[in-house]
Formats: C-alpha cells, sequence, structure tokens
C-alpha cells in the first residue's frame, strides 16, 4: 500500500493482508471498509483511508440486486514533514450478496467472514484499479461524467451571473470557450454579451443546462447568493465542474450540501474568494502553522462593509414597474414571491436576510481566510451578537460585532474569534499589551498568538506584519510547504483538467462558509446561540433552526 509522494494517480489494491476493517452506516445499512495505519519510518510515505461513505444506487430493473457505491478517501502521507500531502477518492461497486447479506446487519464487532470478503476484494479489485487512473474519480447515480479534457485542450464554460461580478470571473476562465453567458438581467450582462459575442445567451440557467447538456464542461456561478446553490447543485449533478462565488451559499445547510454534490459527483471545485491564490496568504498561513507567534488563542477580523444599506425599516410598499430588461421571477429564483423594487437589486440583495448574507458573508470569505485555514478552525460551539443596532426581520444590522468560540484542535488551543462590521474596529492593544498603529486600516486580521501578533491590514491577507516589530526583526521565514498558485481561476481550470486540486475546493470552501454562517444566525438572535456544527442545528433556541435550511418555492429544490 506504499505510493511515492509525487504519484500523480492512486492505484488502489485491496488484498487480504488488510486485516483491520472500520465499519460506516448509510441510513440502515453497514459497511465494513480496510483501514491503513499511517507510516512511522522517516522518509516514508503512506497511503491510509481517511473516511468512507457508502450510497445506494436505484435499480434498473425490478429483479436486480442492490447495489452500492463505497467512496474510500484515501490520504497520502509524509512521516519525514508529519504532512498530509494531498487525498483522493476511490469508489467501489458491490452488491450485497458479493459482501456477504449478514455483513450489512451484524453487530458492531462483527468482521466479514473470509469468504465473504475474498467475494468483496474479488469483485471490487478490477473496479478499483480501474477507476483510480484518473484524478477525480467517481460513479454517479446520473452517470453523467465530466468531459476528459486534456491540459492543453479547452474547456467548453458557461457563466451563470454574467452581469456584474460575473464579468470578472468571465474574463477568468477567457483562455477557455466561453459558449453560454446567462443572466436574468441582459442589461447587467451587456457588456459580457459584447466581448464574447459566439457564446449563446440565455435568462434561465435551467433551460441553459438542459439545452446545452454535453456542450457544457464546467459553470461558473456568480448570481446573488440566494441562487448560489440552486444553479450549483444543478450543474454538479450533469457533471459538470463548477466555480462558485463567495460566499459559497446563503445558507448553512446549502453549504453542506455543496460539499456532498461535489464529493458524489467527482467534478473539479472552486470558491470565489481569490485571496486564497496570493502567496501572501499562503505564506502568512506557513508562518502561523510554524510556531513563529506561538499558539494562537483569539482573532479579529473587520470590515468597511456594509457599503450597501443595511438596517432598514422593512420591505419597501411601492410597486414601481419592473424593468424591460429584467425577468423578476428567475431572479428570485427559489425564494418567495413577492414585488419588484430597486431597493433589492443591483447589489443591494447583499443586506436583505432572504437573498444575501450580510457584511459577514460578503467579507468574511475573504478576510478570515487566512485564519481559517492556518489554525485549521472547524465548527464553532457557540457565537454571540454583542452589538448589533438597527434590527428587524427583513435584514442585516447595521453594525455587528460577534463573538464565535472554537474548540482545541489537536495540539491547538481554543480559539476565540472577533467579527467586526459597520465601521466597528478591534481594541487598541490585544494579547499580551501589543499596541496596534494608531490608524487601523478599513480592512484587516489580526491573528493573536502567545508569542507575538499577525497583523494584515487588507481584505485578502496578502500583506502582513508580525508585531512588536522589534521582537521579529531579522525574522526568517519558513521554507514554503504550500505550492504557490498560478492565479485562482487558473487553478480551478487546471483541476478541471486532471490537475492539482484547486485549493478552495468546496471541502474547505463548504465547511468555512458554514462557520462564517453561524454568525448570521447570532445576529436573527441578539443572545449567545450554542450550535452543533455536525448536525447542523442550535441547541438552544429552535426557533433558529427554520434559518439553518431555508424554504424553496415549486421549481427550485436542490
Amino acid at each position: 500500500m506504499w505510493l511515492p509522494i509525487t504519484s500523480k494517480y492512486l492505484i488502489l489494491c485491496l488484498t487480504e493482508n488488510s486485516t483491520t476493517w472500520s465499519k460506516f452506516r448509510f441510513r440502515n445499512v453497514q459497511v465494513w471498509t480496510p483501514s491503513f495505519k499511517s507510516p512511522s519510518a522517516a522518509n516514508e510515505t503512506g497511503a491510509w483511508v481517511t473516511s468512507s461513505t457508502i450510497s445506494k444506487l436505484p435499480r434498473r430493473r425490478t429483479f436486480c440486486r442492490d447495489i452500492f457505491i463505497v467512496r474510500l478517501r484515501i490520504g497520502l502521507y509524509n512521516a519525514k514533514e508529519s504532512e498530509r500531502q494531498s487525498e483522493s477518492d476511490v469508489f467501489l461497486k458491490v452488491s450485497v450478496d458479493e459482501i456477504g447479506a449478514s455483513g450489512w446487519n451484524e453487530g458492531v464487532n462483527h468482521l466479514p467472514s473470509t469468504s465473504s470478503r475474498r467475494r468483496f476484494l474479488a469483485s471490487t479489485s478490477l473496479l478499483a484499479t480501474g477507476a483510480a487512473l484518473l484524478p477525480n474519480i467517481w460513479l454517479s447515480k446520473t452517470g453523467a461524467a465530466p468531459r476528459k479534457v486534456s491540459a492543453n485542450g479547452k474547456l467548453n464554460i458557461a457563466v451563470i451571473g454574467a452581469g456584474g461580478r460575473g464579468g470578472g470571473d468571465t474574463d477568468g476562465v477567457k483562455s477557455e470557450n466561453i459558449v453560454a453567458l446567462c443572466d436574468v438581467d441582459w442589461a447587467q450582462a451587456a457588456g459580457q454579451f459584447q466581448k464574447f459575442p459566439a457564446a449563446k445567451k440565455f435568462k434561465d440557467f435551467r433551460k441553459m443546462l438542459e439545452e446545452m447538456k454535453d456542450g457544457i464542461d464546467a459553470v461558473v456561478v456568480a448570481t446573488p447568493d440566494h441562487t448560489h446553490a440552486v444553479a450549483s447543485v444543478m450543474a454538479m449533478r450533469m457533471g459538470k465542474h463548477c466555480y462558485c462565488e463567495k460566499p459559497l451559499t446563503r445558507s448553512i445547510y446549502e453549504a453542506r450540501i455543496m460539499r456532498e454534490v461535489a464529493h458524489e459527483m467527482g467534478v473539479a471545485t472552486q470558491m470565489g474568494n481569490q485571496g486564497t491564490a496570493h502567496s501572501g496568504l499562503r505564506k502568512g498561513v506557513e508562518i502561523i502553522r510554524s510556531g513563529a507567534i506561538g499558539p494562537v488563542r483569539e482573532v479579529h477580523v473587520w470590515t468597511n462593509r456594509p457599503v450597501w444599506p443595511q438596517g432598514l425599516v422593512g420591505r419597501p410598499t411601492d410597486q414601481p414597474a419592473v424593468p424591460s430588461t429584467l425577468d423578476w421571477d428567475l431572479w428570485l429564483g427559489p425564494v418567495a414571491a413577492r414585488p419588484y423594487h430597486p431597493a433589492y437589486l443591483p447589489f443591494k440583495w447583499r443586506g436583505w436576510f432572504d437573498f444575501g448574507t450580510g457584511a459577514i458573508g460578503d467579507m468574511g470569505c475573504h478576510t478570515a481566510n487566512l485564519a481559517f485555514m492556518a489554525l485549521k478552525l472547524g465548527h464553532p460551539t457557540s457565537a454571540e451578537a454583542m452589538v448589533s443596532t438597527d434590527t428587524n426581520a427583513e435584514t442585516y444590522a447595521g453594525k455587528s460585532i460577534i463573538r464565535y468560540e472554537f474548540p482545541a484542535r489537536g495540539d491547538m488551543p481554543a480559539v476565540t474569534y472577533f467579527w467586526y462590521d459597520g465601521g466597528n474596529r478591534p481594541p487598541r492593544y490585544v494579547g499580551n499589551g501589543v499596541k496596534l498603529p494608531e490608524k487601523l486600516s478599513d480592512s484587516g486580521l489580526l491573528l493573536v498568538g502567545d508569542k507575538g501578533v499577525l497583523f494584515s491590514p487588507n481584505d485578502y491577507g496578502a500583506e502582513f506584519t508580525l508585531l512588536p516589530e522589534q521582537d521579529f526583526k531579522g525574522y526568517e521565514a519558513p521554507a514554503p510547504t504550500l505550492p504557490r498558485s498560478p492565479g485562482h481561476h487558473i487553478e480551478w481550470i487546471q483541476a478541471c483538467k486532471g490537475g492539482p486540486v484547486a485549493m478552495s475546493n468546496f471541502d474547505y470552501a463548504g465547511p468555512f462558509t458554514e462557520s462564517i454562517l453561524v454568525g448570521t444566525l447570532a445576529v436573527r438572535a441578539r443572545e449567545k446561540i450554542l450550535w452543533d456544527g455536525a448536525a447542523m442545528r442550535v441547541t438552544n433556541n429552535e426557533a433558529l433552526n427554520r434559518f439553518v435550511k431555508p424554504e424553496y418555492r415549486a421549481g427550485w429544490t436542490l
């Protein structure tokens, strides 16, 4: 099971020497998968099963056996660097009688019999080996595989939400074939229509995906937050690679689904927090992980947002005419119908609960990125909106300070994370009396460690200073451990063509977005909330849980 660390593709061979089995449950079905120990000797490279899931395929004929797909998440490990280098998925197809019917329902300590294991291994080894010849390996219930495109070939890309921010994203992928542009307001997308006259024009992304089908390899989703998930999930389920703007979704449930569907379909993904590609941010992550400022126990993040109306009294009551270029019903998408009003768009939708995620959703996935990545923050255990002005049932607060608590992670201590918007700023002194600059930047980040502070004065973490400066004179950053990016959009394009996984893929972006959005629940509650991240539930305020998973209009369900 040993593999060279430079292996681009993974070939998994299951043998009966893999005698340690781990049991996983999917609904009422249990499955055992082999577990492999990580290597212990220096300079060795090993592969091991880090996780497993199982899903059932629909029967195509009533007399067919039940068929299940087992996904093994395989990690490559370098013992010398004590670092996980990469992960790949291998999918195995098994039937109930091949693994042994008794093997599905026995007790916790039961291992499949030797004969059952032989049948299982014999039936899966060929499939596993063959499937693993691809970097993104998958089997799906739809059978819609991504089209193979060589590194020198060109992707056929469709852009959903071509106006506004979508224009910048389209320019970011213009090295490929832009085959379709979709926007509910063709006036907003007029500039892109002129730049790419050969691209087909659509207002409804559902019609675009159905009509063009195999003519699209990948999609860029740059719509308002409330339609990120419905557009992305439909495209991914059709086997399309997906680049989705930040925040990944408007709700925690949708972020979880986006990650799961990306896994299910094996597509290349990337969230549009382009600061991830900055070498400065990656260098900052390396410095924090090297221990230069000591264990980090406190994080402060602030922004100059909102720069749109928030804290409004309520919905407008007048009903102006809908612009002739706009399809208002399509713009609403999954949200319950309401009359058109320019108070919602363009851009101003960010401040409304039903459409956006407020200042924290707009900028959290940018400015907090370095901290979440460096500290490997997972689910917070609580969040509290300590200051929140002009709150109402329709829009986010005009000003907020939100305090999150994150638990300890391995050898890293618990972290208190503060978010500031609407002109709020962190205190002048942090940590062990470290004084901040006289005039703080409009946006920024502080990671407060036991031995110092990393201060980044911009939205993306691309620049930073270690404080107190006199303590870090002559400091030399550690050798790079993270790859440097060719560019945020290019990273994704290369991943679509079988290259390395993009750093802000949905495995990272999904949990990151979930954690950020817990703060939006705290703003609604105006009290401390306790959060069960695995279950996606507020445990001390049941009424808030209706906002974790939004309701959808007919025709717009995930």
